[in-house]
């Protein structure tokens, strides 16, 4: 006897026969849309309305020509899902490079007022700090530090030529490895040991040469030894030694 069984997901009627829906325990195929059910469940009486019948569901289970083929989904352009997307508050963001461009201002401004010290530290920054500088108008400092600069030797007598003129002579040395700008001399004249005159020698008053202005703004090399001549009127005081410093470190004394 033909049994009649209906596919509940498309409409379609299918013979079927006793051991088939035995063989699975009631579990067919449909063979036009693919679905699975149960074939005793949804039995139907031939005749009770017009049936539009197929072959046996079982060869949907069997045969893969007859399964429906997948369905393709075609993806479209369009905004990432919001669990996707990642939102930063408008106001934060601005606060936020806000709070940069016035960390980096800083930095600057840092770097800027501490440059000679940094170029002290670190003599290969120079080339860059006088680039910016050329570029905004400012002007990059010599680096100093007196302690490796010296007075390596230093006399001083009377000028052959001219009556009551000494000529104090004097060789500097910078032992730095970054260029120093030439230092402040004190000059102390003596009298059997006691200080009859005193003055500062800026590189201005000791540097009179043409061209020594230029000179002077060049500094000293990194290790570097520059010669100096000062002459000096002795006639206004009674002198027979001097003090000789790189301003303001302890004086080398010398007399005659």
């Amino acid at each position: 006897m033909n049994l009649v069984t209906r596919c509940p997901s498309c409409g379609t009627a299918f013979r079927v026969q006793r051991d088939q829906l035995a063989a699975h325990f009631g579990t067919v195929r449909c063979g036009k849309c693919g679905s699975a059910f149960n074939g005793v469940a949804a039995l139907v009486e031939e005749g009770a309305e017009r049936l539009a019948l197929e072959p046996s569901p079982q060869l949907g289970l069997f045969d893969p020509s007859r399964r429906q083929p997948p369905a393709q989904i075609a993806l479209e352009p369009g905004p990432a899902p919001e669990f996707l997307t990642e939102r930063v508050p408008r106001r934060l963001g601005w606060l936020w490079a806000l709070f940069s461009l016035v960390a980096a201002a800083g930095l600057a401004a840092q770097a800027y007022r501490f440059r000679a010290e940094l170029i002290m530290a670190v003599p290969e920054l120079r080339p860059a700090f006088e680039a910016m500088c050329q570029r905004f108008g400012c002007a990059v400092p010599l680096p100093e530090n007196l302690a490796l600069m010296s007075i390596l030797s230093s006399d001083m007598h009377q000028d052959p030529e001219r009556e009551g003129i000494v000529v104090f002579n004097a060789l500097l040395r910078n032992s730095a490895r970054f260029v120093q700008p030439y230092p402040v001399l004190q000059l102390t004249l003596t009298y059997d040991g006691k200080p009859v005159a005193r003055r500062l020698l800026r590189p201005a008053d000791y540097m009179m040469a043409p061209g020594a202005a230029r000179h002077v703004a060049q500094g000293i090399a990194a290790g570097g030894e520059e010669s100096l001549r000062i002459h000096l009127d002795s006639r206004v005081v009674r002198a027979n030694g001097y003090r000789a410093c790189l301003y303001p470190r302890q004086c080398i004394e010398a007399n005659e």
